[in-house]
């Protein structure tokens, strides 16, 4: 038996197009995303009822609740009519809902802007179109790359949009939005059909409850669910850490895009090696592990400024754990679920990923009030350990090559 390791496979000409531009596409509709956080509370007070701060909030939220509404029916729809021309679809009602946020006279049309904006749900057929045109060999870095497309595009929103309000207010803001979205139509609208999209509507279908009672499918739903919550918390508690390292908000991008590109370069060896070797789940382990780490050292580290670089080490060491599990979940599930409902399954998880948005910030908040920011980081290390211990029932998946080879 030979111990030689397995050669790394290379992605294909169509698959690096597709992986780089499904990547911009993301990337395009999420800086038009993110480019509204660090500023819109402040903007929306020049409209008339833009003082209320629960109009505030709900304008804020409300994005994040059509989403959730509507992974799923996006999902479904790309798995029967093709995922281009439900993307297509979707990436236009987020220009509409922009432009119609550009326009608005009066807060309660801005609120319904950001539902028609969260109406554009188009993650898990964006997911879905990707795992249709990668193999398995080379999906988890397909992933990745998107992953750093989301990374990168809230980066550059904290660099770009208080600079940007100044000059555009919040009105030009959403008309660069709906620019955004109508570019990564422009990019969707010149890709591929895969043939595979319309075989997989003949190949295996399996009941709604069989997708949500695959012990499989839970576990990484389950994971997503709680790793978009602790990365939410987190940045209850990140900001004001910052804030006692003397660093102002304005500051805090010089902190977020170095790290971040530190911690995609040192993911890079750890994804090709899981590739290669086809040993996701320890890659995923350790990952896990890795995020619980970063937990500790953040409670045992305090934010102050005697202690400067390794408090923003424990930041990188999380950004390096979540990072990799953003790659390694989606490129799991679409291996997992049948490839006539990938798009299903990819809502469902989906959707788990925007509500475990809401209960992080919300949980984060509540725990922030009541014992201090310092406590989100012990939370989060027992949620972690929790989720560790639940995650020890998922199996390696193999590849369609290994499958077929056997």
């Amino acid at each position: 038996m030979s111990s030689k390791a397995p050669a790394l496979v290379s992605f294909t000409p169509l698959e690096l197009r597709a992986s780089l531009a499904l990547a911009g596409v993301y990337g395009l509709r999420m800086l038009g995303l993110f480019l509204m956080l660090p500023v819109l509370a402040l903007g929306i007070r020049d409209l008339p009822g833009g003082e209320d701060a629960g109009m505030a909030g709900l304008a804020l939220g409300m994005y994040g609740l059509t989403q959730a509404m509507l992974q799923i029916p996006y999902g479904l729809a790309s798995d029967r009519w093709g995922r281009r021309p439900i993307i297509m679809f979707g990436l236009l009602l987020f220009a509409g809902g922009s432009l119609l946020c550009a326009l608005a006279p009066s807060v309660e049309l801005l609120v319904l802007g950001r539902a028609l904006q969260g109406g554009g749900a188009v993650s898990a057929a964006v997911s879905a179109y990707l795992a249709d045109l990668t193999r398995d060999e080379v999906r988890t870095r397909a992933m990745a790359i998107v992953g750093a497309s989301i990374g990168l595009s809230f980066a550059l929103s904290l660099v770009l949009a208080p600079p940007l309000y100044g000059v555009v207010g919040l009105s030009g803001l959403f008309l660069l939005t709906a620019a955004l979205a109508l570019a990564a139509t422009w990019t969707v609208w010149r890709m591929p059909n895969p043939a595979i999209t319309r075989e997989a509507l003949l190949g295996e279908q399996r009941s709604w409850m069989s997708l949500l009672r695959d012990s499989q499918l839970q576990s990484l739903n389950l994971g997503v669910f709680v790793m978009m919550s602790i990365q939410t918390a987190m940045f209850v508690a990140i900001p004001i850490g910052l804030d006692h390292l003397g660093m102002g908000l304005s500051e805090h991008w010089k902190v977020y895009l170095p790290l971040l590109l530190l911690a995609f370069v040192a993911m890079a060896p750890f994804i090709l090696w899981a590739e290669r070797a086809g040993r996701n789940k320890p890659l995923f382990m350790a990952s896990i592990a890795v995020l619980f780490g970063s937990m500790l050292m953040f409670w045992f580290i305090p934010a102050a400024e005697d202690h400067l670089w390794s408090w923003l080490s424990a930041l990188w060491v999380f950004m390096l754990g979540f990072n990799l599990l953003e790659a390694l979940l989606p490129s799991w599930v679409s291996r997992v679920a049948p490839p006539a409902q990938r798009g299903q399954a990819l809502g469902i998880y989906n959707t788990s990923q925007s509500l475990g948005l809401f209960a992080g910030g919300l949980a984060g908040g509540l725990v922030a009030k009541n014992f201090g920011s310092e406590a989100i980081f012990l939370a989060c290390a027992i949620v972690i350990l929790l989720w560790a211990l639940a995650s020890a029932r998922l199996k390696e998946v193999s590849t369609r090559h290994e499958a077929q080879a056997a």
